[in-house]
């Protein structure tokens, strides 16, 4: 079996806040190189603090890296991709739109005829189970239809790479796992590359084929785990696994996180 292709190299990124009129600032990021491959899922976790979300809003051009390059198939990313999509940790949906409006949104900058971005939006609502309440106001969906739109908003695009901040992170325990679940079918059914951040070790060998490591001061990969666990996870107890009882053991002595305080 052949490695899968590089979709983004990250190269010497690093990212440093403030430094003018002779403060040093402060180093969120230090001279991270990782690459993504083509069609994989891969997480960072790490301590809060630690740069995962800036490096994710790097890779989208949202923020400007202070040092290094990314490559998006061999060719230096300057700004925003098309190829690229963003979920973010709050969802921020547009109150005074329909559910199926809010997924549009993305389309609209493409100029997409409005008959072509609807049929888009229903497919993708119908994707994340939501096609029954297209036509309903976001507030009165819960948080966790709520996120399931975010999801939608960023397939809408049918991107090549997606990136997810913490989308999880508000919801309670039962939902959180249920799209976690849904999240990974998606994954299967749709095969981006997916870069996912967050701080629950759990969570990430459950979905991940890879896992980046972060620690803080400065913000740096540490290791990069691969999890060695069949597909599809939802099929088997995952935390019940040797395997990802080792990964967990791994990442917890890795970060030393029972004794440190994480905010």
């Amino acid at each position: 079996m052949t490695e899968a292709s590089t979709v983004l190299d990250i190269r010497g990124i690093s990212k440093v806040y403030g430094g003018r009129s002779g403060h040093r600032g402060v180093q969120a990021l230090e001279s991270i190189d990782l690459s993504i491959r083509e069609g994989e899922f891969i997480s960072f976790v790490g301590p809060s603090g630690c740069g995962k979300t800036t490096l994710l809003k790097i890779l989208d051009g949202l923020l400007p890296a202070s040092s290094g390059r990314i490559l998006f198939d061999g060719r230096e990313l300057v700004g925003v991709s098309r190829e690229i999509a963003y979920v973010f940790q709050d969802i921020n949906l547009l109150p005074w739109k329909s559910v199926v409006e809010n997924v549009e949104i993305g389309l609209v900058g493409r100029g997409q005829a409005p008959v072509e971005r609807r049929r888009r939006a229903m497919e993708v609502l119908e994707l994340v189970g939501l096609h029954g309440v297209a036509s309903h106001p976001p507030y009165t969906l819960s948080g966790g239809m709520q996120q399931r739109v975010g999801v939608a908003r960023a397939l809408a695009i049918n991107p090549r790479v997606l990136l997810m901040d913490e989308p999880f992170g508000h919801l309670d325990n039962m939902t959180r796992e249920t799209l976690q679940i849904e999240v990974s079918k998606i994954w299967h059914r749709m095969r981006m590359s997916v870069v996912f951040v967050t701080h629950d070790v759990d969570e990430a060998i459950f979905l991940s084929d890879r896992i980046a490591v972060f620690d803080l001061d400065p913000g740096r990969i540490v290791e990069v785990l691969d999890v060695n666990l069949p597909h599809p996870r939802w099929e088997i107890d995952v935390p019940a696994q040797p395997e990802a009882i080792r990964l967990r053991r791994a990442i917890i002595e890795r970060l030393e996180l029972r004794k440190r305080v994480l905010i």
